[in-house]
């Protein structure tokens, strides 16, 4: 089963075609830029998860504050008739339905200064998580720069083994095409 030396050269042409794209695949994987671009890719998304779940998402918010203020109107629509029938004797029900009439009507209100600075309290006390947060993250890519170079000089150690088996494959295979046609010639030329 002996092959032509065409098939011989299209076997080593498309060997060293594949272990190019392979070798370009293993490459562009361990690339620092490649490698700081995905854990970057990985922390946005972690946070960006992170932040909807504690604070939902802009589209939840916004549906949320459209849904309250449609069902705030129903209810100022119908608070007489509602407060009418489900008091009449319960008083706790009456309690409850004041007190409920009175929120919806403060949420309509705008903040007032203690609410506002209220609210500044919280935002200071958050300020040291999100600089605990931000350390964290250089934290993540400084731990990262040094398997990054790791690997980057584990490929560059592969990628040169692979170069130097290529090429003595291609030198193996190129000897046993020239003996192969050697031999082929030598048997044409006795017959």
């Amino acid at each position: 089963m002996s092959q032509s030396p065409e098939e011989i050269r299209s076997k080593i042409d498309s060997t060293r075609a594949r272990l190019g794209t392979d070798v370009d695949a293993v490459a562009d994987k361990v690339n620092p830029s490649s490698i700081v671009h995905r854990q970057t890719s990985k922390m946005r998304g972690s946070v960006e998860r992170a932040k909807d779940k504690v604070m939902g998402s802009r589209d939840d918010a916004q549906d949320s504050a459209q849904h309250a203020a449609h069902q705030a109107g129903d209810a100022v629509r119908d608070l007489p008739n509602t407060v009418t029938s489900r008091t009449q004797g319960n008083p706790l029900a009456a309690g409850l339905i004041a007190f409920a009439a009175g929120w919806l009507i403060s949420s309509l209100v705008p903040p007032t200064d203690a609410e506002k600075q209220a609210a500044s309290a919280v935002k200071d006390k958050a300020q040291p998580l999100i600089h605990q947060a931000g350390d964290v993250v250089k934290g993540i890519a400084d731990d990262m720069k040094e398997p990054a170079q790791n690997a980057v000089q584990e490929v560059k150690a592969t990628a040169q083994d692979s170069a130097e088996n290529v090429k003595s494959d291609a030198t193996s295979a190129a000897g046993d095409v020239q003996d192969r046609a050697q031999e082929a010639k030598g048997n044409i030329a006795s017959s």
